[in-house]
């Protein structure tokens, strides 16, 4: 025997009951994004080991060496940048074959897959990570270490009688955020995108070892291509997309990292070819991906 509801039809009381909660798109992707950073700890330790080490070895090339106070001052900002940057690039391709793979080899993805979320959703969280969250963090990172070590030299430079002007005489610590933050923005965050969308797309695909699926295609058509037509026009294409558009400039001939950052403006980037065609390849990926992922049963 049921109890009667009290509640009158139509009051305030009985719309608080029964009406659902309304999740946004924008705080279903917030929190898969929190989901991802949670289960992966490397996105954020492997950057700032990186930066530790470089710090010990900066400190360390300070103290001992005095002939290092005499070299160009901004070289090892430079090198540091460079360094976290290109862990937190490596983090990403790893992270990126494991992403749907992992879910799907530990059967996680029953349990994710019962949640009110995309496919759509989780597949561009996924994305989100090596294109913006592991760029800016590597950006984040960067620029502390940056400091640190511009405290650093300050204090031995003072130590040793020398004049701090010189070093802010030849190099401009917020010039040179900026320029990094564009070359994180633009390289990283965009130019990469078809490197990541083609290895999200074996991770939602690989049976096994997602690895040698992710580069033994490209190896396999280099390898026909050479021997068919004695061309390496496929292996061109992968260099230029891994080393980043670089402008035949004479600052570029320089080898300096900080003028071949600054050298290629907002315009000339995005009037690239290149990266729109990249841009679209990613898009099919990912598409693609996401179909996968719909459809794609535990390993």
């Amino acid at each position: 025997m049921s109890t009667p509801s009290k509640t009158v039809p139509g009051s305030p009381l009985e719309s608080q009951v029964t009406a659902p909660a309304v999740i946004t798109a924008s705080r279903r992707m917030y929190w898969s994004v929190r989901r991802e950073l949670w289960e992966h700890r490397s996105i954020y330790v492997a950057p700032l080991a990186a930066a530790a080490v470089f710090l010990l070895a900066f400190l360390t090339a300070l103290t001992l060496s005095p002939a290092h106070r005499h070299e160009p001052l901004d070289i090892p900002y430079e090198f540091a940048a460079a360094l976290i940057m290109g862990t937190g690039f490596i983090v990403g391709i790893f992270y990126s074959l494991d992403a749907l793979y992992g879910e799907r080899r530990d059967r996680s993805i029953l349990f994710w897959k019962s949640l009110p979320v995309s496919d759509l959703t989780t597949v561009l969280s996924k994305l989100a990570i090596p294109l913006v969250i592991l760029p800016l963090l590597s950006f984040a990172i960067a620029v502390v270490t940056q400091f640190v070590m511009l405290l650093l030299s300050s204090a031995v430079l003072l130590g040793s009688g020398l004049s701090v002007g010189t070093l802010g005489a030849r190099m401009s610590f917020f010039h040179m955020s900026l320029m990094l933050l564009y070359h994180i923005l633009t390289v990283h965050g965009l130019w990469y995108a078809p490197i990541y969308g083609w290895l999200l797309l074996v991770s939602a695909w690989a049976p096994r070892a997602p690895f040698i699926w992710a580069f033994l295609p490209p190896f396999v058509i280099w390898g026909v291509e050479k021997i068919a037509f004695r061309t390496s026009h496929f292996l061109g294409m992968l260099q230029y997309r891994l080393t980043g558009p670089v402008p035949s400039t004479t600052t570029a001939r320089s080898g300096n990292l900080m003028e071949m950052m600054s050298a290629l403006t907002p315009v000339q980037f995005f009037s690239r070819p290149g990266l729109w065609v990249g841009l679209a390849v990613a898009a099919i990926f990912l598409a693609a991906a996401v179909r996968l992922r719909r459809y794609r049963e535990p390993i």
